[in-house]
């Protein structure tokens, strides 16, 4: 969704003029509207990172500079650096990560969510969301351009839809409790930089639908993304400590259920990119749907358990 320019300690992000699903950003104003909507959203947890907007100017005899004179082309979030081995996906390869490192994200999370005021949401919008998922995850998933075990698919999207039909209350107690948020939306081990304290970035801008989530629903995606990683301890790690400080202990089942959806999510939008018509890296894809595909089957199986 943008260029990312990197200087001696500055990062730019410019956003492409396209048009997206949840957004237009074929047009300068509202390219400035998400540049600044990036940055008021994404100091909430790093206010030290997101330094500003700056408009990109073309000059009388046709330069481009930052700030300075002439006519406004676009648009760009300035972002200080942060240091590449401390974001959690590098640190977890590199085998760097500890359980005090992760305990500090996780006090970083709850302090985030504590703060947060409950959104007013009915019961009925909240389950809506996730069918509404569960169907665009069936139309991409299934499609039999792609080489996927179809009884394997079915297996995961149909046992999630049979809980969100026979088991309504698992998320519809959430809602009635008050627990839904403008989180972050895109909770992912690139976003986070064990930095001290640790800064978490890039949150989901572009829709604030996307961002009203349980905090339990991003921890179990932070946690799906590090198993993925090879990472599976930091998953119990996240949510154990982060249900101690905000006192919020959700069920085994829900945890399990957010998992398995997440999974199916990723791989939808993993497979994506095979139909997109400037394809990149096309063997890429397919396995790794495969890996979130495995996740999920594993978390279906946690829901029996339970």
């Amino acid at each position: 969704m943008a260029w990312v320019f990197l200087t001696g300690d500055r990062a730019y992000k410019l956003k492409k003029s396209v048009e997206y699903k949840h957004r237009d950003c074929r047009f300068l104003g509202a390219r400035e509207f998400l540049c600044r909507e990036e940055v008021r959203l994404n100091r909430r947890l790093a206010p030290e990172i997101y330094l500003g907007v700056v408009p990109l100017r073309l000059d009388p005899v046709g330069r481009l500079a930052l700030d300075g004179e002439g006519e406004v082309v676009d648009w760009l979030v300035v972002m200080k650096r942060l240091p590449e081995h401390l974001l959690l996906d590098i640190a977890l390869a590199r085998g760097t990560v500890t359980k005090s490192r992760v305990t500090r994200v996780a006090d970083r999370l709850a302090d985030f969510y504590r703060g947060l005021e409950p959104v007013e949401m009915s019961v009925a919008s909240y389950l809506d969301h996730f069918v509404r998922e569960q169907d665009r995850n069936r139309e991409v998933i299934g499609d039999t351009r792609f080489s996927l075990s179809r009884d394997g698919v079915e297996v995961v999207l149909g046992r999630l839809d049979r809980l969100l039909e026979e088991e309504p209350d698992l998320l519809g107690d959430r809602v009635r409790q008050e627990r839904i948020v403008e989180g972050h939306g895109d909770l992912r081990p690139e976003h986070v930089c064990l930095t001290e304290p640790p800064i978490v970035i890039d949150c989901l801008e572009f829709s604030r639908s996307l961002r009203l989530v349980d905090p339990f629903d991003e921890l179990s995606f932070l946690g799906l993304e590090c198993a993925r990683l090879g990472a599976a301890w930091i998953s119990e790690q996240l949510v154990s400590e982060c249900a101690r400080a905000l006192r919020d202990r959700p069920c085994r089942r829900l945890l399990a259920f957010y998992t398995a959806y997440r999974a199916c999510l990723r791989a939808r939008l993993t497979l994506s990119h095979l139909l997109e018509p400037d394809l990149r890296t096309p063997d890429k894809w397919e396995p790794q749907a495969r890996e979130y595909l495995a996740l999920a089957q594993r978390s279906c199986r946690e829901l029996d358990a339970w």
